[in-house]
């Protein structure tokens, strides 16, 4: 039986399953060398070959203690086994820290670490932020990801897109840390891009049950188009 969590629900990681079939097989290794590596070696006595089929098929993920176990069996990084890591628990697990590293990094006691782990979100100050930057190796848009910020940052982009983008250079460069001459150019492409859908969707004829299908789909995907633009522009 497998042992209780030490969450109460804990959220599933972004297993990425074919990567561990993938890994599997290239080791020549059966889900039964899997399941009994797992158990003799990570202390994980419940782990059958069935469940590591599960895994493999997407019908379960495993747990964070499960993932870690399965990446020493397969001889890869935690990493290697996630998908595009979302919150800092998961940007941790990818990088196989342990959160007492994490911790004092930051300067907080592992508890009070952990706790902001499982709120999803963190809240540190400037100074805390750049430590845990450095810890977890975050990339820009994941550090605005964690940091809650992704979902204000979106709203700022439909803004500078829809209407005068000028308007919108200040308020973008407090959430996200550009120099000025990169946000620019690149909130000016995106306004030029979106009134481009829009422009389209008139000439089609407007009026339309799907006229304004491009401009919406443009507008849901303005924060990876924003990312995209700003990695082109510092490249």
């Amino acid at each position: 039986m497998r042992p209780p969590s030490d969450q109460p629900n804990p959220p599933a990681l972004p297993f990425d399953a074919p990567a561990a079939r993938r890994l599997r097989a290239a080791l020549g290794m059966g889900p039964e060398h899997v399941a009994h590596g797992m158990r003799v070696s990570y202390g994980l006595p419940y782990v059958t070959p069935e469940l590591v089929t599960a895994w493999e098929r997407g019908t379960a993920a495993p747990g964070s203690a499960e993932l870690t176990a399965l990446a020493g069996v397969l001889w890869c990084s935690p990493g290697e086994l996630i998908g595009r890591p979302r919150t800092l628990r998961e940007h941790r697990i990818a990088r196989s820290v342990a959160p007492e590293d994490v911790a004092r990094a930051v300067g907080m006691e592992p508890r009070a670490y952990l706790r902001v782990e499982d709120g999803g979100v963190w809240r540190g100050d400037e100074r805390r932020s750049a430590a845990l930057a450095r810890v977890l190796d975050l990339a820009l848009p994941d550090f605005v990801a964690v940091t809650g910020r992704e979902a204000k940052l979106a709203g700022l982009l439909r803004g500078a897109v829809t209407t005068r983008w000028q308007a919108y250079v200040r308020p973008v460069l407090k959430l996200v840390p550009l120099d000025k001459e990169v946000l620019e150019p690149v909130l000016l492409q995106l306004h030029r891009d979106y009134q481009g859908h829009m422009a389209a969707t008139l000439g089609w004829g407007g009026g339309s049950r799907g006229a304004g299908e491009p401009g919406q789909r443009f507008l849901d995907a303005v924060v990876e188009t924003f990312w995209r633009s700003v990695t082109d522009r510092t490249a």
